[in-house]
């Protein structure tokens, strides 16, 4: 039971802050460092930040590098943590 509950909390957790990085991406901050800092300290915290920054012109989005590196690397540290999980049990 507890198992299945860490399980969904990270997953939940991630999916959260992909979510507010997609908010993040139409704002000056931009999608990379929302996404930091839902990760970093919790998605509602990263979606507060991001609503206090300001929005960017119609139609502009802020991406960035920052952006891809971090999605590629919380997807292979949430899958090793799976994996170890898994391997434990």
């Amino acid at each position: 039971m507890t198992l299945t509950l860490l399980i969904f909390g990270l997953i939940s957790g991630s999916l959260l802050a992909v979510l507010v990085g997609f908010i993040g991406a139409r704002r000056r901050i931009g999608f990379g460092w929302t996404f930091f800092l839902s990760v970093l300290f919790t998605p509602l915290i990263g979606l507060i930040i991001c609503l206090l920054s300001d929005k960017l012109p119609d139609g502009e989005r802020n991406w960035g590098c920052l952006g891809s590196l971090l999605a590629i690397v919380t997807i292979a540290l949430l899958a090793w943590l799976f994996l170890a999980v898994l391997a434990a049990a």
